[in-house]
């Protein structure tokens, strides 16, 4: 079982975007979170589908419950069982104390059930009656108990192809899914990107103790060129390493090491001399003719960015809108 961190003042009004997809996710997000309909949340791992929940808890009329989150992938049903609703003092061997379960820990807060594709149809059994009606056991014990909570599930699989494949059970399906909220995957976010590495850059600074101040706009443009497989995680993960590597207070291209850098060469030639350092120079070599070196501003490089594959894209403007994933007017702002 993993457990996730609690962040206690994230709420649905602190998590912006400028991206259309996931701008209407955290408007359905935040009308739901006024009731205690169930919430379905699907995304790629690592789209932040944990910080969603813990947001809607908090912005929720639940929020001074506890918020508990439980992952059952990697867990046996008797294990399972225990854990989510607890166990009496010698219910099975080690047993040697008392123990409350996930449900009653929520009890008048949220549970939040991390990829439940994963769990086992026995584990999918057991959960369905505390689900619908909030009554369970503990495990050596016949006193039924109850608990008040409000469910939140979520999932990187397609949960309604596998209950119509009978590979997820349906009724418990029907019971999660009272609302579906699909979080788009960083690659299809390309408007957040720039705010979302500042803010990385900003508190990993922090937590190490640096100052860093700017993005240098060949740096940034590999951060913004990369598809991000890993979605935020391998953002966060990113640029943690970013800010071990960053001595001043300007983030360089050298100090970027992306995953594509691990398992391809980079544009090296025959010759010996790597295109992809090669292109990263001459594009530093001509803001410096340009004049614009000491111009390490998000607007600068993002400007810059969005001409480069404009260019790219044969001056096609639907294309290279397209590509960004911004709107035509966005565009043109940025090319003005």
């Amino acid at each position: 079982m993993k457990n996730k961190v609690v962040i206690a003042n994230l709420t649905l009004e602190s998590v912006t975007s400028n991206t259309v997809q996931m701008q209407r996710c955290l408007s359905l997000a935040k009308e739901a979170a006024k009731s205690d309909l169930p919430i379905l949340l699907q995304g790629e791992t690592g789209t932040g589908k944990t910080l969603l929940a813990q947001a809607v808890h908090n912005s929720s009329p639940r929020n001074p419950g506890n918020f508990v989150s439980f992952n059952a992938s990697a867990m046996s049903d008797t294990l399972l069982e225990s854990q989510l609703f607890g166990h009496e003092k010698g219910a099975f061997t080690g047993a040697t104390n008392q123990m409350r379960g996930k449900f009653e820990i929520a009890h008048d807060g949220t549970i939040f059930f991390d990829e439940i594709a994963d769990m086992s149809s026995l584990a999918q059994a057991k959960i369905l009656r505390a689900v619908e009606y909030g009554e369970f056991e503990r495990l050596g014990s016949e006193n039924t108990r109850y608990a008040d909570v409000r469910i939140i599930s979520a999932t990187n699989q397609p949960l309604r192809e596998l209950a119509g494949a009978g590979k997820f059970r349906n009724d418990l399906y029907h019971r999660l899914n009272g609302l579906t909220l699909v979080i788009p995957p960083l690659r299809n976010r390309q408007e957040d990107l720039p705010t979302l590495i500042a803010n990385e850059v900003k508190l990993c600074g922090e937590r190490a103790g640096k100052t860093i101040t700017n993005i240098d706009p060949a740096a940034l443009n590999r951060l913004l060129s990369y598809s991000w497989p890993g979605n935020l995680r391998e953002l966060h993960r990113v640029i943690q390493a970013v800010v071990l590597f960053t001595e001043g207070n300007i983030v360089l291209p050298e100090n970027i090491f992306l995953d594509d850098d691990l398992y391809q060469d980079a544009g090296a030639t025959a010759d010996g001399v790597n295109t992809a350092d090669a292109t990263s120079n001459s594009a530093v070599e001509g803001n410096r003719t340009s004049g614009s070196s000491t111009d390490y501003t998000l607007e600068t490089a993002i400007r810059q960015h969005v001409q480069r594959v404009y260019l790219i894209m044969g001056r096609n403007k639907r294309k290279t809108a397209k590509f960004l994933g911004v709107s035509r007017s966005t565009l043109d702002r940025k090319l003005s």
